[in-house]
């Protein structure tokens, strides 16, 4: 296979992130400790995980790192809007995921990231509010400050290239309106002020236009819409979303394809969340719970696929809570109790109870993301990136075709296109393990 044309991953990259909360302090702070003081950064696929190439005989598993050309984390710059005005060490202490013990160890650098006004608008977000925010007599208008800002952070922080990876909380749900069909009358309603124009539109629409590559990690209604995936194809640029996948989702998407594999059949599942961080407290409002119920709940249908097995999952009772319980902080609890059977119909049950700490697992997801976009960028990669659907509840795919929920499944995808993009053989196991095995012979 021909390996595909990579620039080389030269200069500064910038990583933007709309929100300076737990999540993206986490990060932050994280990869400020792995590059100065050696701490591994565990969780992320990109700086740990190998990848087999070939056979399994040749013994080729290189680190990804090491295989494909990613900035490595010397590299990385940080920047961030918040509609509080705490630099990300005020911030990272008051979110209290990080202990001040390791805080003090980066505490000047993280205290040189200072937020930058934010575009926030209370009907999309309604249980919390801050001073740190944009005035215009627009939504244009603060289109075009958000991209004053990319380019002034450009050219302060020197960076050859930039991502903007979306960390801030989750916006109430809406379904697509006229508005959102096409760049054409997403650019007048941006003009007019169209009340269905969220926030996170804003800002994906002022990344596109500057050519800077746009991951959603919460669960709204964004850049999946028309006229910004048409603006994506348009500059070149590669995005991907949405809604991190880390916690009680992440497990939900390994188990459920063990059971369809198994034609186990489930009869209800039902799944509940605590926690008490900011985010808790942002989905303690119904509008932004509905995003977040969507983009749960929508992972089961697709991986059981009902309507192709009526016997084991036609009636499948599925529901999703989620608690505001501020004693959690950023710790979060997932419970799951599944209902299945198995021969003649004899019920069973699996029952889960996963004690995780959200930004914890949220923090690499950030830092593949940023890395593996860059490398789509500069490897002429534009519009959605499917093979990024991994790191996603909800994962953006191309019009027509429904998305991959399956976790296993996800994971080939992303090493295979990895494989593709290095001019390495595809591992399907067919071609690889049996091909000589069968007596095909070798080309």
């Amino acid at each position: 296979m021909a390996k595909v044309a990579i620039k080389p991953a030269k200069g500064r990259l910038g990583v933007l992130t709309p929100g300076l909360g737990a999540v993206s302090t986490t990060f932050i702070a994280g990869v400020m400790l792995a590059r100065k003081h050696g701490f591994a950064p565990i969780g992320s696929i990109t700086q740990l995980q190998k990848i087999r190439l070939g056979k399994r005989s040749e013994g080729r598993n290189p680190l990804i790192r090491e295989f494909v050309p990613l900035a490595s984390l010397s590299q990385l710059e940080f920047g961030a809007w918040d509609i509080f005005p705490d630099n990300a060490y005020e911030a990272a202490m008051k979110a209290g995921v990080l202990s001040q013990e390791h805080l003090s160890l980066v505490r000047r650098e993280l205290e040189g990231i200072k937020p930058m006004r934010a575009v926030f608008d209370p009907s999309f977000v309604k249980n919390i509010s801050g001073p740190n925010i944009k005035k215009a007599k627009s939504k244009l208008e603060l289109a075009s400050q958000l991209r004053q800002d990319i380019r002034n952070f450009r050219r302060e922080k020197r960076c050859s290239r930039l991502v903007m990876i979306w960390c801030a909380s989750t916006e109430r749900y809406q379904d697509e309106q006229p508005v959102h069909m096409s760049l054409a009358a997403f650019e007048k309603g941006l003009a007019e002020s169209h009340p269905s124009i969220s926030p996170s539109m804003i800002y994906a629409y002022a990344a596109l236009m500057e050519g800077v590559p746009f991951a959603n990690g919460s669960p709204q209604l964004t850049h999946e819409i028309p006229a910004l995936v048409e603006l994506a194809r348009k500059k070149g640029v590669p995005v991907a979303g949405k809604d991190f996948k880390t916690g009680q989702t992440l497990v939900k998407t390994a188990v459920a394809p063990m059971l369809k594999m198994r034609m186990l059949g489930c009869r209800g599942w039902f799944s509940t969340n605590i926690l008490g961080n900011r985010d808790g407290l942002v989905l303690d409002d119904p509008g932004s719970f509905r995003s977040k119920e969507k983009s749960k709940k929508g992972v089961l249908d697709y991986i059981l696929q009902p309507d192709e097995y009526p016997l084991l999952y036609k009636n499948l009772f599925h529901k999703v809570r989620i608690e505001y319980y501020p004693p959690k902080n950023d710790d979060k609890e997932g419970w799951d109790n599944i209902d299945i059977f198995g021969w003649l119909g004899y019920p069973m049950q699996i029952k889960i109870n996963f004690l995780c700490k959200d930004s914890i697992l949220a923090a690499p997801v950030v830092l593949d993301l940023a890395l593996f976009l860059d490398l789509a960028q500069r490897a002429g990669m534009r519009g959605i990136q499917e093979w990024l659907s991994f790191y996603f509840k909800s994962p953006m795919h191309a019009e027509g075709l429904y998305p991959e929920h399956d976790l296993s499944i996800q994971h080939m995808k992303l090493k295979n296109t990895l494989r593709y993009l290095m001019g390495e053989r595809l591992i399907t196991h067919l071609g690889i393990e049996y091909y000589d095995y069968w007596g095909k012979g070798k080309k």
